[in-house]
């Protein structure tokens, strides 16, 4: 797969640069250009990272950094089961316990969610950072909901960190999680509050909270093309504001 002259494989984080130095010098700059890829595309364009993570599986399978970014890449795709298989691999490589959510959550993409929660029982969880121990929470509420389960989803989610009022990377998803488990249990007005406090604190746009809170509350966001031909300004030029009003906060 071509490969843009300007990524030159320098651009991957200093320890998978340092995984790749077991490797010939050459066959090092490939694969690093690779991961590069699939880095760059695996958000805007999965099955182009998906291509790209294949070559670099084929030039260099023994390295964890490589089948940890064809596991992402496949999970992007929502090909789980292959998915799985690369992130044991990458497990067993390195022993970390980093990739254990993500794996528990390739277990409910297969229709698995007992085993989801199984996983978020294990000792391996009191090993994870806080960051990790968030994520296998989602996910374990994730399972509790596949399995129509949406109290004790609920109640999975309740923690000191859902209550805290500090802003962390992973707040507005937690937040936002809450507030969807309690939307679908029927509890409007709750819901309504922790969309609000996912949007306060979605720095960097990760959720559509807004969005939903907006629906909550009944704003209607209409396209100017769909409005009466014959309403104001139809038949003229001007498109300016009324263009820009409807465009979504």
């Amino acid at each position: 797969m071509p490969i843009p002259e300007e990524v030159t494989g320098d651009e991957i984080d200093k320890d998978v640069r340092q995984e790749l130095q077991s490797l010939p010098k050459t066959l090092a700059e490939d694969v690093a250009r690779n991961l590069v890829m699939v880095a760059q595309l695996l958000d805007e364009d999965p099955e182009g990272a998906y291509g790209y993570s294949r070559v670099a599986l084929r030039l260099a399978s023994r390295v964890a950094a490589v089948r940890e970014a064809a596991g992402f890449a496949a999970y992007a795709n929502q090909k789980y089961g292959e998915a799985l298989a690369e992130f044991r691999a990458a497990r067993r490589m390195t022993g970390s316990v980093e990739l254990w959510p993500v794996m528990a959550d390739c277990e409910r993409g297969l229709g698995r969610p007992e085993k989801a929660l199984d996983m978020a029982g294990a000792p391996e969880v009191h090993k994870l950072d806080k960051a990790g121990q968030v994520e296998m929470r989602l996910v374990a509420a994730g399972a509790r909901r596949d399995m129509g389960q949406l109290d004790a989803a609920i109640v999975t989610l309740q923690s000191p960190e859902l209550a805290s009022n500090s802003v962390q990377p992973w707040t507005a998803r937690l937040r936002y999680a809450y507030g969807d488990a309690l939307l679908a249990a029927g509890r409007e007005r709750e819901a309504r509050e922790w969309f609000a406090k996912a949007v306060e604190s979605d720095r960097d746009g990760s959720t559509d909270a807004s969005d939903r809170l907006a629906e909550l509350d009944g704003v209607e966001f209409m396209d100017a093309l769909d409005e009466d031909e014959d309403g104001p300004g139809a038949g003229s030029d001007a498109e300016g504001s009324s263009a820009e009003d409807a465009d979504k906060a």
